[in-house]
């Protein structure tokens, strides 16, 4: 039975770790969906090592999903008053469909009901059909459309989704 643990980012190298995990996943994953270029903007914007360890010292909770000791994503996400912020989540290619997204979310819902959060909310490409089918699958609705600027050129074209905690 294949074993997944989920360590929060702690030190100097679990940054660099996610930063090395975002480089795969991204560039596997987004170039369809966004382009190569908004891929390489949107990584230099916000998943190298300095900008990580920004966030963390912000707020944000990052954690890295390992299938036995093998790294095979990432998530993060802060609080907003009364909600959870779910910024980012990010499996791997080779083990994505295998439940560790789902896993991912069990632990945020924890983390949500510990701190009496009353929903938890996300924004998600609406290009990203696989991905959206996944969230409403776990209990999300869409919630609201938005068109963020995000510089450089390019835009984030998202739905909002939300889940009742």
């Amino acid at each position: 039975m294949v074993k997944t643990i989920i360590n929060k980012v702690k030190s100097r190298s679990d940054v660099v770790l996610v930063e090395m995990l975002a480089n795969k996943i991204w560039k596997e994953h987004y170039p369809p969906i966004i382009g190569k270029e908004q891929v390489s903007y949107m990584l230099r914007k916000y998943q190298t090592s300095l900008a990580i360890q920004q966030q963390i010292e912000e707020g944000a909770n990052y954690h890295i999903l390992f299938e036995q000791s093998h790294p095979v994503g990432y998530f993060s996400f802060h609080y907003e008053g009364d909600a959870v912020f779910l910024s980012k989540i990010y499996v791997a290619k080779e083990v994505r469909g295998q439940g560790l997204g789902k896993k991912a979310l069990e632990f945020i819902l924890q983390q949500a009901r510990d701190k009496s959060a009353k929903v938890i909310r996300l924004t998600v490409n609406k290009f990203n059909l696989a991905t959206i089918d996944a969230y409403k699958r776990l209990g999300f609705t869409t919630t609201d459309s938005i068109v963020k600027d995000i510089g450089g050129g390019f835009v984030m074209d998202d739905y909002v989704m939300e889940k009742v905690v």
